[in-house]
C-alpha cells in the first residue's frame, strides 16, 4: 500500500507587499494563500507522495480560489469542509538587512476557528491514510479548533495512523501556559512530535 498523508489545519489568504517594501509603500499587495499544513501536503505532492490537505473554509469565490490552488498542485481537496463565515488572512512585510519580517494576522471568526468537534467526518477524512499531521498553530486558534484538532488525532490513533504534530509555537495566538497545557494533552496521540527552542 503506498503512504498517503493527511494534513489539517488552517489555510489563509496572503496578503504581502511587494519585494522588500513596507505595508503600503506602493498601493499593492500580492494575494497568494498559505498555512503551515497546507504547505506541508503541497510539499509533499510536489515530490510525488499522495497528500490531502483537511479544513473548514466558507463557501466563497476566495475559498474556491483557494482550494482551486491546492488541487493545481496536486493536493487531494475531499475533505475540506465548507462551512463558516470567512477565510482568514495574513499580512506580510518581508524583512531587509537589519529590519526583520513582519506578519499581522486577521484570523479572528474564520470558518476554521468557529470549526467544533463534529464537524468534520474523520472516517472519511482519514480513508486510506497512513499519516496524518497537525500543527500547534491550529489548537491556537480557538478552543474550537483545539476541541476539533484533539478529535482529530484521537481518530487517527484509532484507526492505526502514524500522527506527527510539529508544535509550531505562535506567540501572537496564545501563551506559553496556554500552548503547554494544550499540547500537551494532544501529544499523547503523537508519534513524531517535532519542536524547536521555543
Amino acid at each position: 500500500m503506498c503512504a498517503r498523508v493527511v494534513t489539517f489545519g488552517e489555510i489563509m489568504l496572503r496578503l504581502k507587499s511587494p519585494g522588500f517594501e513596507r505595508f503600503f509603500q506602493s498601493p499593492a499587495l500580492e494575494a497568494t494563500f498559505g498555512g503551515g499544513e497546507a504547505n506541508v501536503a503541497v510539499s509533499l505532492a510536489n515530490f510525488g507522495m499522495d497528500a490531502a490537505f483537511v479544513s473548514v473554509l466558507p463557501k466563497n469565490d476566495i475559498a474556491q480560489a483557494c482550494i482551486r490552488e491546492l488541487r493545481g498542485f496536486g493536493v487531494d481537496v475531499h475533505g475540506i469542509v465548507r462551512g463558516g463565515e470567512r477565510l482568514g488572512i495574513y499580512y506580510l512585510e518581508s524583512g531587509a538587512v537589519q529590519r526583520p519580517s513582519k506578519v499581522i494576522y486577521d484570523r479572528a471568526n474564520s470558518s476554521i476557528a468557529c470549526a467544533k468537534p463534529g464537524d468534520i467526518d474523520w472516517d472519511k477524512a482519514l480513508e486510506n491514510a497512513t499519516w496524518f499531521h497537525v500543527t500547534g498553530i491550529t489548537p491556537a486558534i480557538s478552543e474550537g479548533a483545539a476541541a476539533l484538532t484533539l478529535e482529530a488525532v484521537k481518530k487517527a490513533r484509532e484507526k492505526g495512523v502514524h500522527v506527527s504534530c510539529d508544535l509550531n509555537y505562535r506567540g501572537k495566538l496564545w501563551t506559553r501556559e496556554q500552548a503547554r497545557e494544550a499540547m500537551t494533552e494532544l501529544c499523547q496521540y503523537v508519534d513524531v512530535c517535532i519542536s524547536n527552542e521555543e
